[in-house]
């Protein structure tokens, strides 16, 4: 009988073990969450809602003319940023500050990506850093 005490006794290890893998699984998902599409953050990795007085530390956004790219109403062409889907004309830097906006490559032609900081201020985004990222060749 005692060969089957050991089979059983391996038996409870494995399931165990088993156990212990999928809790650690758990816990590493729940730690990590999902993928948050670049979501803003308060600096900390915590993330922010997109409300007025909202510091943005350092996150990736699309960057282009708010009127020609995201159908903003305004004159002129002006920068804008779009982050989770909500657009805002920039203060603190301007289109005409990062190349020539009606080149191929420019801000009323395509959609950019940059790297931000700043706060959301009466419904705009006033900008500390804008970091505009290199496009990639075709």
């Amino acid at each position: 009988m005692t060969g089957w005490t050991t089979v059983d006794s391996i038996g409870s290890a494995s399931r165990r073990a088993g156990g212990l893998m999928l809790g650690l699984l758990a816990i590493s998902v729940a730690l990590t969450g999902c993928d948050q599409n670049n979501a803003p953050t308060g600096g900390q990795g915590v993330v922010v809602a997109l409300e007025e007085g909202a510091q943005l530390d350092g996150i990736l956004a699309e960057a282009a003319c708010g009127q020609c790219q995201f159908g903003m109403e305004g004159d002129g062409c002006q920068l804008a940023v779009r982050i989770r889907g909500k657009t805002f004309f920039v203060d603190g830097t301007s289109i005409d500050e990062h190349g020539d906006a009606h080149a191929a490559d420019g801000f009323c032609n395509s959609v950019r990506h940059a790297r931000i900081s700043g706060q959301i201020v009466d419904g705009r985004f006033a900008s500390t850093a804008f970091e505009l990222m290199t496009a990639k060749a075709p």
